[in-house]
């Protein structure tokens, strides 16, 4: 009776492990579905400092092309800070005021396009409530896919990760290594690692 009881717990436990390891990272998007809203029921989209300003631009769109994986689709941003005037863009997710307290890291996939060029740097930006905003400055990009981790503590300007609003991503022209040209994103999480 011990054996089936020991038996009957390590399946029980066995099949409890997955749902508790998935339960330590939060997919927001994976852009295989190319739609709107996110996995957290929130808008996207690319933004400019100045839509009037035709020097400088971000577009967003899907590429079943250049992904992460064999299949599916990454998020292509197609931008340009190469302008006379001050210039900064990006793409901006909304979370939806999510509860963030059981994780420690933003995660995500990145990688620059050989054909039209791209940053080695960009930053990203979490905005929580009140005006809180935290930034990281993201390094290192190249044409390959490139897993980046930010830990929670990179993000100082964050206290209370309990609300938190978007995710963005800034391109501008004083941390751009190329100040045109297209950078790939795919699987946005926030994990606890």
């Amino acid at each position: 009776m011990k054996v089936f009881s020991k038996f009957v717990g390590l399946i029980f436990f066995a099949l409890l492990m997955p749902s508790i390891a998935k339960a330590d990272v939060l997919l927001v998007d994976d852009f295989d579905d190319t739609s709107k809203p996110n996995f957290l029921g929130g808008d996207f989209g690319a933004w400019d400092k100045d839509p009037r300003d035709q020097t400088q631009f971000c577009a967003d769109s899907f590429d079943s092309d250049v992904r992460k994986g064999d299949s599916g689709y990454s998020l292509k941003l197609d931008y340009d800070v190469d302008s006379p005037n001050p210039a900064y863009n990006g793409f901006w997710m909304s979370l939806n005021d999510v509860d963030l307290r059981r994780y420690n890291s933003v995660v995500f996939h990145v990688a620059g396009s050989k054909k039209e060029g791209y940053t080695s740097q960009f930053k990203v930006e979490i905005k929580g409530q009140d005006g809180e905003i935290g930034n990281y400055l993201v390094r290192g990009i190249t044409s390959s896919w490139k897993k980046i981790v930010v830990p929670f503590r990179k993000f100082a300007g964050i206290q209370d990760w309990s609300k938190i609003r978007e995710f963005v991503i800034v391109f501008d022209d004083v941390y751009a290594t190329d100040k045109d040209g297209v950078i790939y994103i795919d699987d946005v999480s926030f994990q606890t690692l």
